[in-house]
């Protein structure tokens, strides 16, 4: 680990769990300095595919939009491995030759990163990824330094959970009846919840309680909420 890793990108948040400086970052995903891993839950790949297979006239494009972004922080953090916190596809409609045929050139750009997916409710219906991508497939909990990664929210005996599931967000009073929602990273002493990293996904929003942390992604910027009493 050199000095850079542990500066945050300019936008990024640093926090201290389970004893280990990790950087909250605006893409909603997770960087660990110290294991060289990237977290990232609910991608939901091909759920546009999926809605147009269904009918339904939603914009294509959300793959490429997905794959570029995990393109541009393998290019700054550079990681040894990125665990997927469940939810790699959305749909076994996903699997379509287009999706398919995007996955395949994206991973072959990144051979030399370890890519590892814990599977969520969404992987036991759309399958496992195409074994040629060579992503290693796992049950939750996977256990990595001291984390336990893990798709549904939960609680460890002795590691500290990183899950995905909740798409959760949050929601920012202004002036008069202004609001706005924003999707958030939530943590507890026992375990945090990361936003959904996909395009299209959607967000639950969830309510602040004492004991609970917020870190809303807006602008480019994770900034922390004030805690509830």
């Amino acid at each position: 680990m050199t000095a850079s890793d542990l500066r945050p990108s300019a936008s990024a948040l640093q926090v201290q769990w389970a004893g280990e400086l990790l950087h909250l970052l605006p893409d909603r995903a997770i960087w660990w300095p110290a294991g060289r891993a990237l977290f990232i839950a609910d991608l939901h790949i091909g759920k546009a595919a999926t809605y147009r297979a269904l009918g339904q006239p939603v914009p294509g494009g959300t793959t490429q939009q997905n794959l570029a972004r995990l393109d541009a922080l393998i290019e700054e953090h550079v990681p040894e491995r990125i665990v997927f916190l469940g939810d790699f596809l959305h749909a076994a409609q996903a699997r379509t030759p287009q999706v398919l045929a995007a996955l395949a050139a994206w991973r072959a750009t990144h051979v030399a990163t370890d890519m590892t997916l814990v599977r969520g409710n969404h992987d036991s219906r759309a399958g496992d990824p195409p074994a040629a991508l060579g992503i290693e497939v796992v049950d939750e909990p996977y256990l990595l330094g001291p984390f336990a990664c893990c798709h549904h929210p939960q609680t460890h005996a002795t590691h500290f959970v990183l899950a995905g599931h909740l798409h959760p967000v949050c929601r920012l009073h202004g002036p008069g009846r202004d609001s706005v929602r924003l999707p958030c990273f939530v943590s507890d002493a026992l375990q945090a919840v990361l936003p959904a990293f996909g395009e299209f996904t959607g967000g639950w929003l969830m309510e602040r309680a004492p004991g609970t942390r917020f870190y809303a992604v807006g602008g480019q910027t994770v900034w922390a909420l004030p805690a509830s009493d």
